[in-house]
């Protein structure tokens, strides 16, 4: 049987109140994005989804330190507007903070692009994949990873199809997107790949 694993745990500051996002089998989903600090000082901002009943359970203001537990997903956005591929963490339980910061996310999936190696302008190694990820009811998610040094070395090596377990975390960037009515600043997220773990401990 096929091995996948999707979880993720952020801590985090609520950048925004959440405010609606779509609707789905009758029930309403919202987001917010909330503000993860490294400890470099800079920020991740990942957008989080949240169902209506989870929210009304716990609910969200504007500076609110904020756990997060879920699944990061992804969709392509047809709208023609934004991103063609909109990556965000599904929250299946949130609680409390405490004002501390932590991006934790633990994957496992198949290789469904061939890995792409490149190099840094002073020379240090990266790798781009694209991992899809099973979910429990027949779809998957197509989630864009990124590893650097030894560990794109190592995840270069790999094929199409091959399976792919890490310890990671999600990450957003700031890029600009040019267009015909001039350049646009957007953002975004892919995973950061930490360190590779073995699949054969997976059950």
């Amino acid at each position: 049987m096929e091995i996948s694993r999707n979880n993720v745990e952020l801590w985090g500051v609520a950048e925004e109140s959440p405010v609606i996002s779509h609707e789905n089998h009758g029930q309403r989903f919202f987001k917010f994005p909330l503000r993860v600090e490294r400890l470099s000082g800079l920020s991740d901002v990942p957008v989080i989804v949240v169902p209506e009943n989870k929210l009304l359970r716990f609910p969200i203001s504007t500076r609110q330190s904020v756990r997060v537990t879920g699944q990061l997903r992804s969709f392509n956005n047809k709208s023609g507007q934004g991103s063609r591929l909109v990556i965000t963490v599904l929250a299946q339980e949130l609680s409390e903070g405490d004002g501390r910061f932590l991006n934790r996310i633990s994957l496992c999936g198949a290789l469904c692009k061939q890995p792409y190696l490149r190099r840094t302008p002073l020379g240090r190694s990266i790798c781009d994949v694209i991992l899809a990820v099973n979910r429990n009811y027949g779809r998957a998610d197509y989630l864009p990873c990124i590893a650097w040094g030894q560990v794109a070395s190592e995840v270069s090596c790999m094929s199409v199809g091959d399976m792919l377990s890490f310890d990671g975390r999600v990450q957003s960037r700031i890029y600009t997107k040019l267009l015909d009515t001039g350049p646009e600043e957007r953002t975004a997220f892919e995973v950061s790949i930490m360190q590779l773990t073995n699949t054969n401990d997976e059950s």
